[in-house]
C-alpha cells in the first residue's frame, strides 16, 4: 500500500508488541519453518485506537480498488472482526468462511447470508503462505459468489504466496508487509544492524533458514 499507512501500521503492531522480533531464539511455526519474527495482529482488536485505524484503513483500500463491490467477507478465524469492522464502514452485507464446513447443525463453511453472483472483497489479517486465504475464496467462489479480490493486514511477501494468487487469478492488497515493518524495527532501534540481515535472510529463503 502507498502513502504512509503503511509505515504507520509497522510502527503500531510494535507498540502494541504484536510484532516479536527474536533472531537469536527463532520461532517455530505449524510448518515447521523456523522465523525470527512473530506477527500476532489479535492484539489490534484490544486497542481502540489502532482497531479504528486498521478498519477505516481497511475499509477505504476495499472501496478504492473495488467500487462495485456488494458484499464482505472474512477469513476465520482472524479477519472476522476486522471483517466485520470494514464492513459496518462501506454499509455492506458481511459474511465470514471457515476452515472446513462444520461438522453439525447445517454443516455450513460460510456464515451469513451469500447471495449468488454477489460481489465480494475478501478481508484476511495475515499472508503467509497463503493456503488458507485462497482456500477460503475457493468456498466463496463454489458457493456462486464474485470475488473481486483480497485486502490484508499484513504479509510475509513469500514468493509462494505470490506465485499462488497469481495462479489462483486473486488481486492481494496489503496494509503494510515484511520489508516495511523490518526497516521501521531497524530504525527505531528495535533490532540492530545484525538482527536487520538476520531478518533479510530469513526472507530470503524461510523454508531452509537456520536448519
Amino acid at each position: 500500500m502507498t502513502g504512509q499507512v503503511d509505515r504507520l501500521l509497522a510502527r503500531s503492531l510494535m507498540d502494541l508488541g504484536a510484532v516479536l522480533l527474536r533472531p537469536s531464539a527463532p520461532f517455530t511455526w505449524a510448518s515447521g519453518w523456523h522465523s525470527p519474527i512473530y506477527c500476532d495482529n489479535r492484539r489490534i482488536l484490544s486497542s481502540p485506537e489502532v482497531r479504528s485505524f486498521v478498519a477505516q484503513a481497511l475499509a477505504d483500500e476495499a472501496a478504492r480498488l473495488y467500487p462495485e463491490a456488494e458484499g464482505v467477507a472474512g477469513v476465520a478465524t482472524g479477519a472476522i472482526a476486522h471483517g466485520v469492522l470494514a464492513a459496518d464502514r462501506l454499509g455492506k452485507p458481511f459474511v465470514y468462511v471457515r476452515p472446513k464446513p462444520k461438522d453439525h447443525g447445517t454443516g455450513s463453511q460460510i456464515e451469513g447470508v451469500l447471495e449468488p453472483g454477489r460481489k465480494v472483497v475478501v478481508i484476511e489479517d495475515l499472508i503467509s503462505t497463503g493456503m488458507s486465504s485462497l482456500a477460503a475464496v475457493d468456498a466463496l467462489r463454489k458457493a456462486g459468489a464474485d470475488v473481486l479480490g483480497m485486502v490484508a493486514i499484513f504479509t510475509y511477501g513469500f514468493d509462494v504466496a505470490r506465485e499462488a494468487f497469481e495462479k489462483a487469478g486473486v488481486r492481494l492488497t496489503t496494509l503494510s508487509c515484511y520489508s516495511v515493518l523490518a526497516e521501521e524495527a531497524r530504525d527505531r532501534g528495535y533490532i540492530d544492524q545484525e538482527g536487520f540481515k538476520t531478518l533479510q535472510a530469513w526472507r530470503e529463503s524461510p523454508s531452509t533458514w537456520n536448519k
